[in-house]
């Protein structure tokens, strides 16, 4: 038997179910939120915060939360291989590669 999963995203301020939800992020007093909203309750929160974000200044991103978009999530035994043959002789079967090999991953 086949199983289909359908979510169906509604407005979180009106409840309406239309096409045009999208999840909103935000953050308020070191807090991050969420909330699903149509084309029309978009246009308000955005006309509701512009004066501030207007006058605010971005602030940098909290230590530890920006992670390298190069690391690769897992490394296979051929990209081992690859790297002992391409330059890295020091790469062992296992463990954390050097930053260089695994930017020689990401560019390849």
């Amino acid at each position: 038997m086949a199983r289909r999963t359908v979510t169906i995203l509604s407005d979180d301020l009106d409840g309406k179910e239309t096409g045009d939800i999208q999840t909103v992020s935000f953050a308020y007093n070191g807090t991050s939120y969420e909330i699903d909203l149509s084309k029309k309750n978009r246009k308000s929160f955005d006309q509701a915060l512009a004066p501030y974000l207007d006058a605010a200044r971005k602030a940098p991103a909290p230590r530890g939360s920006r992670r390298s978009s190069t690391r690769a999530a897992t490394v296979t035994s051929a990209d081992r291989e690859w790297l002992r043959a391409n330059g890295f002789p020091d790469v062992k079967d296992r463990g954390r590669l050097s930053q260089a090999a695994t930017q020689a991953l990401a560019d390849r």
